[in-house]
């Protein structure tokens, strides 16, 4: 099961973008692979979403100034048996193979954090991609805070009676995990997995996602009082492990 989450957000300097891709995916993430207590390692490549995602961006969603690393091109995300698995040792500490610290160092605009799983829910997508393979095809994850302590009251309240309910019966969703921070900037985290980005599109953002716009509903009141990291929510397809066929 995995329990904790360690998401890292970055950017790649063109010239560096095939090189450092063709380590990552042939090195790097077999290596993560097989380090004791992670479970899966997952990476993806921003696509960004459709028209409604950047009016929600533009008018319902708050984004920090503070300064944090504003990578947005890719997202590494690993798996583990628990938070605790990435601090024993700390991946702050980690000794790595020879030449790994300088290809990792080409990575820019740099963020990471920690996070333990609140809470998830299954979609009405089976899983078809195999045991320790990760989250799908195309995810959706946004990281935040919340602008008041009594704005996190109404964000559980939501997260509970509404959003993970509905996307339990989401066509196109496989699964979604609520996240809570451990390490790193956000405090929240979600991660929204889906068979396709053309399903994520079609059964989520056109229909949904837009309800953050309508200032009389509920949705737009809860949305309106996050503070997203710089470039969420991240929108992207799966670039490794590759899918079957």
């Amino acid at each position: 099961m995995d329990n904790g989450i360690w998401a890292t957000w970055y950017d790649l300097p063109d010239t560096a973008r095939a090189s450092f891709l063709t380590w990552l995916h042939d090195s790097y993430c077999p290596y993560l692979r097989a380090q004791p207590g992670y479970v899966w390692v997952a990476h993806y490549r921003h696509t960004g979403g459709g028209p409604q995602m950047e009016q929600v961006k533009q008018t319902a969603v708050g984004h920090t100034d503070e300064a944090i690393g504003t990578g947005n091109q890719f997202l590494l995300l690993v798996g583990g048996l628990s938070p605790h698995t990435f601090f024993k040792p700390s991946i702050k500490d980690a000794v790595l193979p020879p030449g790994y610290d300088v290809m990792l160092a080409q990575r820019v605009a740099l963020r990471t954090a920690i996070f333990s799983v609140e809470e998830r829910v299954n979609g009405p997508e089976p899983r078809e991609f195999g045991p320790g393979s990760g989250p799908g095809p195309a995810i959706q994850m946004g990281s935040f805070r919340m602008r008041t302590p009594e704005e996190e009251f109404d964000l559980g309240r939501w997260y509970a009676q509404y959003r993970l309910p509905f996307m339990a019966q989401l066509k196109g969703c496989i699964a979604t995990r609520k996240l809570t921070g451990v390490a790193g900037w956000a405090k929240h985290s979600v991660l929204y997995e889906f068979t396709s980005l053309e399903a994520r599109l079609r059964h989520f953002e056109e229909p949904h996602e837009a309800l953050a716009l309508d200032r009389t509903r509920w949705e737009s009141q809860v949305i309106a009082g996050t503070v997203h990291a710089p470039g969420s929510p991240f929108v992207g397809e799966r670039l490794w492990p590759l899918l079957p066929g």
